[in-house]
């Protein structure tokens, strides 16, 4: 597929991740795309395999998602902020995409970065085993700032994926976390959006060829919403690691995501939360 075709579709995705609450109709996005209307949406939703409206409603309920646990705006605020004037249509989709109405979303307060600060208190139980991982080559593309924002990297990757015509090599998707939200401020936050391919794959030149390093790993079995990984880690990290008598070892946390929304409900996502260990 022509690298300027790939160049359009993410400059698109920024553009979408940039102004949630801007127009983002077919037209705007044609012309961001630098890209005949009449076309437009038929190579989007033929390279992406889903639509622009589909790619840019997920894009605008994770950013609301964000704002209702991260700022005390209110309802209607974040609702305009994100495109949704009526807070009866916003409220409507945000729970088609979450199962919760915002208000209880914000209420549960769940999602939150994906390395927890521990505390005393009483968890959930989650299936966790202690396994040994093989390095993982990695198609990556490295994010800075708030872990809740990487979902752009991942999109942008996958996005550079279905362009070049890469979806069968495509293993899965992998997430790394380098720092320690309670310790580093939030824009200096380090963390990869990283495409596990199929052996022998060339990594895209656009990309970086990072290794996910191997070794022993206590890994988290999660079912669910990404919302919900905030108390996977709290358990995985304040439960399960001290009372087995686990020792963790210097590498950055991994999410190993076994399939996504794209194509999953958000109460079957399996995300594998993996803590490295001695």
């Amino acid at each position: 597929m022509s690298n300027s075709y790939e160049k359009r579709l993410l400059r698109v995705i920024s553009y979408i991740h940039d102004n949630p609450g801007g127009d983002l109709s077919l037209d705007t996005l044609a012309d961001v795309a630098a890209m005949s209307r009449f076309h437009w949406h038929r190579v989007f939703t033929g390279m992406m395999g889903k639509t622009a409206a589909q790619v840019t409603r997920e894009i605008r309920m994770h950013r609301a998602a964000c704002w209702l646990v991260q700022q005390d705006w209110s309802v209607a605020d974040i609702a305009a902020r994100v495109g949704y004037p009526n807070v009866g249509s916003f409220t409507r989709v945000f729970g088609e995409e979450f199962g919760l109405s915002p208000v209880a979303f914000r209420n549960r307060g769940d999602l939150t970065g994906s390395l927890p600060e521990p505390h005393e208190g009483d968890y959930p139980m989650y299936p966790v085993d202690v396994e040994t991982h093989p390095d993982r080559p990695l198609a990556a593309l490295h994010h800075k700032g708030s872990y809740l924002e990487i979902g752009e990297q991942f999109q942008k990757a996958g996005t550079i994926i279905a362009a070049r015509g890469m979806l069968p090599a495509m293993r899965g998707m992998v997430g790394l976390y380098y720092d320690d939200p309670t310790s580093v401020p939030e824009p200096e936050l380090r963390s990869l959006a990283g495409v596990l391919l199929a052996d022998g794959t060339e990594v895209p030149d656009v990309m970086e060829d990072v290794t996910a390093d191997g070794g022993r790993f206590a890994v988290l079995h999660f079912t669910g919403p990404y919302a919900g990984l905030k108390a996977a880690y709290d358990y995985l990290y304040g439960k399960y690691i001290p009372e087995h008598g686990l020792e963790l070892r210097d590498a950055p946390a991994m999410e190993i995501y076994l399939n996504g929304p794209q194509d999953t409900p958000p109460d079957e996502l399996k995300t594998e939360v993996c803590a490295p260990i001695v």
